[in-house]
């Protein structure tokens, strides 16, 4: 029976829609029940949180798929449960000293903070760590075995019972800091959930362990580089989150408005501007297993066709996201948070989604195809350009200086990647020539969405012009995608009618 990849990215999709949403939703809350300076230091633990989580998996779960990608090509049912215990032996071997570590002498890493204060947010936070790094290497052998409906069912039931958890632990809570703490116990409860959730499916689905010395060293071979990206990733957010406020201060800002910026740009505007990471990470989830696949089996005709249709549903989304954000970015961010600077800001930087979304579909595609090595570099090279904007340009730009490090790193980053793409697969002109018409059609329809606003906004509230203009807006862009080529009704008959 021949497997529908549309039906399975938009499962997919749907799912992860779902809990993007709720998390989104959840730090509207955050914002509105502890503050912006409560939620910039729930945001400075999380980001050097993460850090740990990401060398404890990374590329881990990843390279768990794609090994047991590569035993189902050669028929090697030993070496697919090989390689989920080599996964689960190496994130314990990376998390469980760090554990260890932080309880016997966590008072010494209070350098690692900006504020004192998130110290002891991420000592709770410690908690979950284990619990995070098991379930990503399950996450992992679930998407080997293409069950992509599981681990996205996990994942939404986490993020419920992280909302609910935190709504019930944060009512009548006044102080900044007790509201922060709470927020990070929140985390550890929902951790804890999909960790034994994980585990109970794992088995139940059948899944076994054996010995892991078979894939150890082909599994730390291709995780590292991955592991080294997404830590690398981690790292630079955690320097971010330490830097940005200090170089704030050091302009001229007082502690807590600098916590305040930092609020605004990392909980509030920067999570708007990543929605497209939710479809397109859905796309590279269910890609990255067929790719792997096609290229084991040397399926080089059908690799090639997969590859576009990822850059190409990457391109069409971005470009019609961001004529949305530049037309309604500030409502965005009056209705949503009550904040006209986290508005603002929505709009100036809504063009970094196409070179973010870039980077995000190419890094997975060069992972799927062993090209790990080639991805950490590239990172690297965007990664120096974001910490130099945010060493240097504050004191010209203020807290601009996150994003616009950011959108650098990005355009650094998706071109060479993509450069290195095209060398090994070249794209057609029939996709070029698609992107083409993307492109144009972004300026049409960003006119006619800021026509429509500014006439609705004398007879309706902000809620009720954003929500009408952005129908109107998808409506628009649907119909020009429709008439001029760039979508087609074949993925809509597939999802709905292939078996």
């Amino acid at each position: 029976m021949k497997k529908n990849i549309y039906r399975t990215a938009a499962v997919v999709t749907g799912l992860s829609v779902a809990e993007r949403a709720l998390g989104f939703l959840y730090r509207i809350v955050l914002s509105r029940l502890i503050g912006s300076e409560g939620l910039g230091l729930y945001q400075v633990a999380l980001s050097v949180f993460s850090v740990f989580i990401t060398v404890g998996t990374g590329g881990i779960p990843i390279t768990v798929s794609r090994l047991i990608s590569k035993s189902k090509a050669s028929r090697d049912e030993q070496g697919e449960r090989a390689a989920v215990t080599a996964g689960l032996v190496a994130s314990l071997l990376l998390t469980l000293p760090v554990c260890f570590l932080f309880l016997v002498a966590g008072d010494k890493f209070a350098f690692l903070f900006s504020d004192e204060r998130c110290l002891s947010l991420f000592s709770v936070l410690l908690a979950g760590l284990v619990f995070s790094s098991v379930y990503a290497v399950i996450r992992g052998s679930f998407w080997g075995n293409k069950r992509f409906l599981t681990p996205s069912v996990l994942e939404l039931v986490e993020e419920i019972v992280m909302v609910i958890a935190g709504v019930l632990l944060l009512r009548n809570v006044s102080d900044v800091f007790e509201g922060a703490r709470l927020a990070s116990v929140a985390v550890i409860i929902s951790y804890f959930v999909s960790f034994s959730a994980s585990v109970v499916c794992f088995f139940a689905h059948g899944g076994r362990l054996s010995s892991p010395k078979k894939q150890l060293r082909p599994l730390f071979a291709s995780a590292m580089p991955i592991t080294a990206v997404r830590a690398g990733g981690s790292l630079v957010g955690s320097a971010v989150a330490v830097l940005l406020p200090a170089m704030l201060i050091r302009a001229g800002a007082t502690r807590s408005e600098a916590l305040q910026m930092f609020g605004v740009v990392s909980g509030m505007a920067i999570p708007v501007l990543s929605i497209p990471s939710t479809v397109i990470g859905s796309i590279s989830l269910v890609l990255v297993p067929e790719l792997s696949e096609d290229f084991y089996r040397k399926r080089y005709k059908q690799l090639a066709a997969n590859i576009e249709k990822g850059l190409s549903v990457t391109v069409i989304i971005a470009c019609a996201l961001i004529p949305f954000f530049l037309v309604l970015g500030e409502d965005v961010g009056r209705v949503l948070y009550s904040d006209a600077d986290a508005g603002e800001m929505i709009r100036n930087c809504c063009f970094m989604l196409l070179p973010m979304s870039l980077t995000m579909i190419s890094t997975g595609i060069l992972n799927s195809l062993n090209f790990e090595r080639q991805t950490l570099v590239y990172y690297f090279i965007g990664a120096a350009l974001m910490l130099a904007s945010v060493l240097f340009l504050p004191r010209y730009i203020g807290v601009y200086a996150y994003p616009v490090g950011l959108s650098a790193s990005y355009v650094v980053s998706s071109v060479l990647n993509l450069v290195f793409l095209v060398r090994k697969c070249p794209l057609s002109g029939e996709f070029l020539r698609k992107c083409l018409k993307v492109f144009a059609l972004m300026l049409p329809v960003s006119l006619l969405g800021a026509f429509l606003s500014a006439a609705l906004k004398r007879c309706l509230g902000a809620f009720g012009s954003l929500s009408l203009t952005a129908l109107a807006m998808a409506a628009v862009t649907f119909v020009f995608y429709f008439f001029c080529h760039i979508l087609s009704p074949k993925p809509v008959k597939k999802l709905l009618f292939d078996k």
